[in-house]
């Protein structure tokens, strides 16, 4: 934490006037009577995804069905064109990328393909706090091959990497972990872990959904065996937008165990052969057809991150975080706050989590204020400055807003029960 910081409103409008993404800022629709910070769970609308979601819809109207050959981009290979331009922020080949369908289908695919157990070789290894879906989608792989998922699910109660090693046992068959832990946004060091498991001969993937578009990685350089991700959050591909999937070439010669006709090698598909022919990528494994009004936005999203570019965002994004961090620790602390993410920059992902006993009736009078933020059980606030349209002012007002909460005791005007949508 930078502790030449200052809890002055003057020092964060200073910041706000040297900071070289501001003009970015305008290409997003923000709610002037807001302060918005909850683009971990859902980015914004840009001026650039709504354009490009636009473009998509007029083609359909006026295309109709031969927009899968004949848009600007064509349809037919739009999922293959985005790819290309998402490769750099996970650092992949082109054609060891896919967007496609949902997070949890996108893990269903990839641990039906990975997950090979053989006699005692036969457990997944994933942290015990990992996001539900991963431990759903892990369970059900288990039981669809007939194994226990209390027996056969290894878990790690701590993301210490040293803990998370020891655990890589000669049981162990695939490992499955979150990049940043959704609670508290620690983020682990995927390369010594991937590196880990290379040498005991365990496959490895990552669920990315919260870090990609907020950290840089390096999927092709290190030993990641596959990866997935949503886009909604840091990458603001707009509500339930299209997911991606990363597949190590290196596994190109494995053939998806499970498949759909645009999994198909792209010359073939319409060949309508019965025996199926596998793209010879990552598309290989995308169940369906794809999901054209989802990727739309994504593309203009993607105009503004890689204009902007990954390390420049990274950049920002640790300032604003460590900002935060600062503010809480001075002002916060004595009203019983305590901050779980990470201090050091290469441990924490986009977020900052802070918790309280009365953490659910925090939140509740912040959003009250106008300040979007979320709550996680048992007693966590999320808070997430986003580089891309977020400002250090905000982060200011978000932290007096807490303070003064507090000190009203507005709080207690609100019931502890948390809402369905936290």
């Amino acid at each position: 934490m930078n502790v030449s910081h200052n809890t002055d409103r003057e020092y964060a409008q200073k910041l706000d006037e040297q900071d070289p993404l501001r003009s970015i800022r305008d290409r997003f629709y923000i709610n002037p009577d807001e302060i918005y910070m909850d683009g971990n769970s859902l980015g914004l609308l840009s001026k650039d995804a709504e354009a490009s979601l636009a473009r998509i819809v007029d083609e359909w109207k006026q295309l109709g069905i031969n927009g899968w050959m004949h848009a600007q981009t064509p349809w037919f290979t739009y999922a293959e064109k985005l790819a290309a331009q998402f490769a750099p922020l996970v650092g992949a080949e082109p054609k060891e990328i896919i967007l496609h369908a949902s997070t949890t289908v996108n893990l269903h695919a990839l641990l039906a393909t990975f997950y090979l157990p053989q006699g005692e070789k036969r457990k997944i290894l994933i942290e015990s706090h990992a996001f539900p879906t991963d431990r759903y989608a892990v369970q059900s792989q288990l039981q669809s091959k007939g194994f226990d998922p209390q027996q056969d699910l290894k878990k790690v109660d701590t993301l210490d990497e040293r803990d998370v090693i020891d655990a890589m046992t000669g049981d162990v068959a695939l490992i499955l972990l979150p990049s940043v832990l959704y609670r508290s946004g620690q983020l682990l060091d995927i390369e010594r872990l991937a590196t880990a498991a290379y040498e005991r001969e365990i496959v490895i993937g990552f669920d990315c959904s919260h870090s990609v578009g907020a950290v840089p990685h390096s999927f092709s350089n290190l030993y990641v065996d596959f990866g997935c991700w949503c886009t909604y959050k840091y990458c603001n591909s707009g509500p339930g937008g299209i997911a991606g999937l990363y597949v190590n070439q290196k596994h190109f010669n494995k053939k998806p165990a499970l498949t759909g006709w645009f999994g198909s090698a792209k010359e073939k598909q319409f060949d309508m052969s019965y025996q199926l022919e596998p793209a010879g990528n990552a598309g290989a494994w995308q169940l369906g057809t794809p999901h054209i009004l989802s990727l739309a936005p994504l593309e203009g999203a993607l105009h503004i991150i890689n204009e902007t570019g990954i390390n420049t965002i990274r950049e920002k994004s640790l300032r604003l975080t460590d900002y935060l961090m600062f503010l809480i620790d001075r002002e916060l602390t004595p009203y019983g706050f305590e901050i779980v993410t990470p201090p050091e920059p290469e441990r924490r992902g986009g977020h900052v989590a802070l918790t309280h006993a009365n953490a659910v009736q925090i939140n509740k009078a912040l959003k009250a204020k106008g300040i979007v933020s979320d709550f996680r059980l048992p007693d966590i606030i999320r808070l997430a400055p986003v580089a891309l349209y977020n400002t250090f002012s905000e982060v200011w007002q978000v932290v007096r807003t807490l303070k003064t909460i507090m000190q009203t005791g507005e709080y207690r005007n609100y019931q502890s029960e948390r809402g369905i949508v936290a």
